[in-house]
């Protein structure tokens, strides 16, 4: 039986670890190497080679509202996309309501997990710890690792000749910057062009001389605001929207996103992506357009090899007095501290029964937390884990035999290991992933029954925002706020915008009141659909 929680690491999924397995009456103890909570969301001006941090300027890609804990809405004034200061001091007041500090021992470095010789039959495991000079060993029933994927940076230097060799300028990986100030006055080339390629790159148009953006894939740039000035998150990722994606053909829905997103500027035009590239990527990116277009940033394709001082690309041309050649990469994920038969066997988060749970272990007592990619908030996948996890653990959920584990991962696990820009290329549905592992954990909302128990509510999770409050409403762990929480998220959407109030304003929130009544009968066979 499961007493005893190792949790690894105090960011967002360390947390809410922790916040889970006490709901579950287990008893957790939380590991932290550095100084504080927060994660790679408490940003330090340290370059530290063991840890991770987001850079001065970071804002978060999905709003307040699709962000939250579940049960612990952010506050109705901070904007709906946060500045990184915003987020941590979120954590914070989550660790102060729920009491999760004093379970968290900071500067405390796990060394080590290992089986316990009688693991076959006891499902123990040994973590050894240091803290300040001294090494103690533990011995724990289960353990939650939620170091994430943000560890080890991805430096392909291999893949571009000259680089290491003959290059004189200088080269780092994004893991080093923290703003654009070191910058100033130079010629830059940012190479990679996912979010962080995409910020970076518009941050450093700003003072660098130059601006150049290497690319070897097809990307489409969505904008944070929707085209009525709502969260874009909010507006898209509906249960609606999901069952069409679901009934159309897929040809036609990448069609009409094509379609969509060439709506904001003709992505070919930019030389960023074609419709008829069948493998793309998308990246958030509200400035990068204009710097396209403005010129301050030059957007390239990949990069052939490098000189003393220039970079030569694959279409002939060359772009000489390069200054600076910064990676965004991405990063790898590694476990060193597991133990060899363990560790080896996760080179993707696929390698792991629904993403969480090693399947050739005897005894399910050890789960990854938080090694998603999702089209949603990583955050809240990370806690819909950590809540059926926990209840794993206390007896209250089941596991299929390790058999059926393993062939089940085995037919999805991908042929090759792949690198950090191809998985990101691998994201899951939002919607789809959350509702399969609260199915797990008993917690799926039934929108059939909503409809005949409470329409309003009902309408609202089928055609407003897939918010993590939905997965609340039934079930272990179910809130008695999530309700309300609701049917008023657009009036905290709308809150931190009322800073000056016009006489003829009105609530925009409530025309969806209107479609939701003129979408009833939608709703009704899109609910016997869902049921199926």
């Amino acid at each position: 039986m499961v007493r005893r929680v190792a949790v690894i690491g105090a960011g967002a999924a360390g947390l809410v670890s922790v916040k889970c397995c006490l709901e579950e009456g287990l008893e957790p103890i939380c590991f932290e190497s550095s100084e504080d909570i927060g994660g790679v969301w408490r940003y330090t001006d340290c370059r530290d080679s063991r840890r991770v941090s987001v850079y001065r300027s970071v804002i978060t890609n999905t709003s307040k509202e699709m962000s939250c804990f579940s049960d612990f809405p952010f506050p109705q004034d901070f904007p709906n996309y946060m500045h990184h200061g915003l987020v941590l001091e979120y954590f914070r007041m989550y660790a102060r309501h729920f009491d999760l500090l004093r379970h968290v021992r900071l500067q405390t470095r796990v060394l080590s997990v290992r089986k316990r010789p009688d693991f076959t039959a006891s499902g123990q495991w040994e973590v050894v710890t240091e803290a300040g000079g001294v090494r103690e060993s533990h011995v724990f029933d289960a353990v939650m690792v939620c170091t994430g994927h943000y560890q080890e940076p991805y430096l392909p230097l291999a893949s571009f000749p000259g680089i290491a060799s003959r290059f004189q300028g200088q080269c780092l990986h994004s893991r080093e910057y923290r703003d654009a100030q070191d910058f100033r006055g130079k010629r830059v080339l940012v190479v990679g062009i996912g979010n962080t390629g995409g910020d970076l790159s518009v941050e450093l148009s700003r003072v660098a001389a130059k601006v150049f953006l290497s690319t070897r894939s097809h990307t489409w740039v969505i904008s944070r605001v929707s085209e009525h000035g709502f969260p874009r998150d909010m507006v898209g990722t509906t249960r609606f929207n999901h069952l069409l994606e679901w009934l159309l053909p897929s040809a036609l829905t990448r069609r009409i996103k094509f379609q969509k997103f060439n709506s904001w500027f003709n992505h070919t035009n930019y030389g960023l992506a074609s419709s008829k590239s069948s493998k793309f990527k998308m990246i958030i990116n509200d400035e990068l357009p204009f710097c396209l277009l403005s010129g301050t940033v030059v957007l390239k394709p990949n990069v052939k090899e490098f000189t003393e001082s220039s970079a030569v690309f694959e279409d002939g041309t060359t772009e000489e007095n390069i200054d600076v050649v910064l990676f965004a990469t991405g990063y790898n994920f590694s476990f060193p501290f597991l133990e060899e038969s363990v560790g080896s066997a996760i080179d993707d988060n696929r390698s792991l029964y629904k993403c969480i749970f090693p399947p050739q272990l005897e005894k399910p007592t050890l789960a990854i937390i938080g090694l998603i990619q999702l089209t949603g908030s990583i955050m809240v996948g990370a806690e819909m884990q950590a809540r059926w996890v926990a209840g794993v653990f206390a007896g209250w959920n089941k596991l299929p035999p390790p058999s059926r584990m393993m062939a089940e991962v085995l037919e999805s696990k991908p042929p090759v290991k792949r690198n950090p820009s191809e998985r990101e290329n691998l994201k899951m549905s939002f919607i789809s992933y959350m509702d399969k592992i609260a199915a797990c954990a008993g917690v799926k909302p039934s929108v059939v029954r909503l409809l005949l128990t409470d329409p309003q509510l009902a309408l609202a999770i089928f055609f407003g925002p897939c918010s993590p409050y939905q997965y609340r409403l039934v079930g272990r762990g179910s809130w008695s706020g999530a309700r309300a929480a609701i049917l008023s998220q657009w009036q905290r959407t709308l809150k931190p915008l009322r800073t000056r109030v016009l006489a003829d304003s009105s609530d925009s929130s409530s025309s969806w009141c209107w479609v939701c009544l003129l979408a009833l009968p939608a709703a009704l066979t899109a609910g016997f659909l869902f049921s199926k």
